[in-house]
């Protein structure tokens, strides 16, 4: 027995549904809405009206996020890109801006500096935790997409655009950063100075040890993937903003090793790669992400690839 395909008639036009929606929302019936943006958005699939069901979830998704449902807003978020997936729409500008827009909805909080009292501890504890909500709902969100971008055109690690969202994300809203991470995202997305000035506002909150830890890790990262160019510009714009904000630029060993390697590079110089390494062991054993990045890097100049590239 044959199947039908959908008839597509039987749904009204998508603004009906958001229009209807907004209503439920803005009187506050958030979980109410959240099931039937889930249903309808299902129809819309089903009858492979793909567009509208984007729009639908598009529009849910961002007014949930005004309303600081995150977790409701995520969720949409998420089926959204789903729905890209399944309507196999190409990553191209129209549709970036459109994660973008929903990206941008994701509240963003300060969270609390200092306590007082046990009102403020309490505090404290709910603004951590809804910061934790806020990074894991957007990171989820952000992630489908690259994964999205990297099946449909994007390329080998995805859209740039969307690793560069996901950095300042996790950078400006996780209440304690992890460095690694950002950094991994900042290096696919192209973005340079803004990469550079989040290492110089990292340096002026980060406890002491940090800093040059930070900076260390970014341009091995760099160098991991064979783009000395990137690493070095990197380092001079650290540099060059240290001395605009007249903040004093790490002078540790680590630091050292980093420009003596630089310089290494640049010459195709293995042995001096091999003294450096020595000399400086115990610098770049603080962080086993750095010796990890050291072991690629010295793979990288062995087969000669990063002197070669970019």
């Amino acid at each position: 027995m044959s199947r039908e395909r959908p008839r597509r008639a039987a749904l009204p036009p998508v603004q009906e549904n958001i229009e209807k929606l907004e209503k439920a929302i803005n009187g506050g019936n958030y979980y109410g809405a959240q099931q039937m943006y889930k249903s309808i958005s299902a129809r819309y699939i089903t009858a492979e009206r793909y567009s509208e069901a984007l729009d639908l979830l598009e529009s849910g998704a961002c007014l949930q996020l005004k309303h600081d449902q995150v977790t409701c807003g995520a969720e949409l978020a998420n089926l959204f890109v789903d729905t890209l997936v399944k309507g196999k729409f190409r990553c191209d500008a129209s549709t970036l801006d459109h994660l973008k827009k929903i990206y941008e909805a994701f509240p963003r909080r300060a969270v609390p500096d200092h306590v007082e009292d046990d009102d403020d501890m309490q505090k404290l504890s709910e603004a951590l935790d809804a910061a934790k909500i806020r990074v894991e709902g957007c990171s989820s969100f952000l992630k489908a997409a690259i994964r999205w971008s990297i099946e449909f055109g994007a390329g080998k690690y995805g859209a740039p655009q969307l690793h560069g969202m996901l950095a300042e994300y996790v950078y400006s809203e996780s209440p304690e950063v992890d460095m690694t991470k950002v950094s991994y995202h900042f290096i696919r997305a192209n973005m340079l100075k803004k990469f550079a000035s989040t290492l110089v506002d990292f340096m002026q909150k980060c406890y002491p040890g940090e800093d040059d830890l930070a900076i260390a890790r970014a341009v091995l990262m760099y160098l991991a993937s064979g783009n000395l160019r990137d690493a070095n510009y990197l380092m001079d714009e650290v540099k060059k903003q240290v001395e605009s904000k007249k903040l004093e630029f790490p002078q540790s060993r680590l630091i050292q090793f980093v420009i003596y390697l630089l310089q290494t590079l640049e010459r195709d110089a293995l042995p001096l790669f091999r003294m450096l390494r020595q000399k400086y062991k115990s610098s770049i054993d603080r962080d086993p992400a750095l010796n990890e990045v050291r072991h690629i890097t010295y793979f990288c100049l062995l087969d000669g690839y990063i002197c070669c590239s970019q």
